[in-house]
């Protein structure tokens, strides 16, 4: 768990919040200046105060769940491609291994054509 470190004084829409905090206040109070811009927004058409907190606060719990499930879905996708790496791995080196068995049959084979060779020339 972070360390609280800060107690930030804020204002949203006139009104004072303090809070204590981990994180920095200059990013605290930019969050604040972006929160009360969204309330602003949506307050602009009429809504109040508390009812625009709650829509913006509705769209940016939508925006986090999505963003949410766009990571679980790159993580599935990372976890498939550590899968399909790790298949790939061992089909190359039971190749490899093949290529050896087959490089040293070869080797083998051209050892008894000059034994042959060797053998018909004498």
């Amino acid at each position: 768990m972070e360390e609280i470190k800060n107690e930030i004084k804020i204002v949203i829409c006139g009104k004072e919040y303090k809070l204590k905090t981990a994180e920095s206040p200059n990013y605290v109070f930019a969050l604040a200046r972006a929160l009360e811009g969204k309330i602003n927004e949506v307050s602009s058409n009429g809504a109040s105060p508390y009812s625009a907190a709650i829509m913006v606060a509705l769209t940016i719990l939508d925006d986090l769940n999505k963003a949410n499930q766009r990571l679980d879905n790159i993580r599935n996708q990372a976890k498939e491609y550590v899968s399909e790496a790790g298949k790939v791995r061992m089909e190359r080196d039971t190749a490899v291994k093949e290529m050896e068995i087959l490089k040293a049959k070869v080797a083998q084979l051209e050892n008894i054509v000059k034994m042959q060779r060797a053998k018909d020339n004498a």
